[in-house]
């Protein structure tokens, strides 16, 4: 990543809490890449706030029964699915106005429950745990990425997995330009790496793709 850089360093990484390197300038905000554990995150002053990420979460417009949408979440289901055992039980964590996740996977006998904090907020899907837990197009949004994947092991019972979707940050990605980083409420951007520094934090298994799915697994009880 490059652009012009500024006189003071960054505050500490989001996710791994180490001291980053100057931030670097793209698409008109401040990104500061961690040496650490890879994350690209945006400067603290640039986080949307939550009246200006809802207003841009409203605008999607993902259609649960749309077949091209569809296909695209079966990059993530398709591999989960073949990790669970029949009628296991998950979580679509950041459902969106349209989840579409719980029904493909409920179809295929794995009833999901939804939690959004903007369209779908009950805290009390929050307080059990799960086979699985399902984050797609999601963890881009984090504004406390450490916080959040720590509530993600607490979600997920011993033996289970958690799916998530993102698109990752590649040697070949021109971050200048990239699309991904235009959207406002993109503020963290994780790489391969990023994906293993957090499989090692927290004790987990990882496959990924490496472009952008991943299915971490938690091992199970002693």
């Amino acid at each position: 990543m490059s652009g012009p850089g500024a006189a003071t360093a960054a505050p500490p990484c989001p996710l791994c809490g180490l001291a980053q390197g100057a931030p670097a300038v793209s698409a008109g905000r401040r990104f500061s890449d961690c040496a650490g554990c890879g994350l690209v995150s945006v400067d603290r002053s640039a986080l949307p706030s939550p009246e200006q990420a809802f207003e841009q979460y409203a605008l999607h417009r993902n259609d649960p029964d749309d077949p091209r949408y569809r296909r695209f979440l079966s990059q993530l289901t398709a591999p989960l699915l073949a990790k669970l055992a029949p009628g296991a039980q998950g979580l679509d964590f950041g459902c969106g106005p349209g989840p579409a996740i719980g029904p493909m996977l409920a179809e295929a006998g794995c009833p999901v429950a939804t939690y959004d904090p903007c369209f779908a907020d009950d805290p009390a899907v929050l307080e059990h745990q799960y086979d699985f837990v399902t984050a797609t197009e999601v963890v881009e949004h984090f504004h406390h990425p450490a916080s959040a994947f720590a509530q993600f092991d607490a979600l997920i019972r011993p033996g289970g997995w958690l799916g998530v979707m993102t698109l990752l940050l590649t040697p070949e990605t021109d971050f200048r330009t990239w699309f991904y980083a235009r959207d406002p409420t993109h503020v963290a951007f994780y790489r391969p790496g990023t994906l293993r520094w957090i499989a090692r934090r927290f004790g987990w298994s990882l496959e990924t793709d490496g472009v952008r799915v991943a299915l971490f697994g938690k091992p199970g009880a002693a």
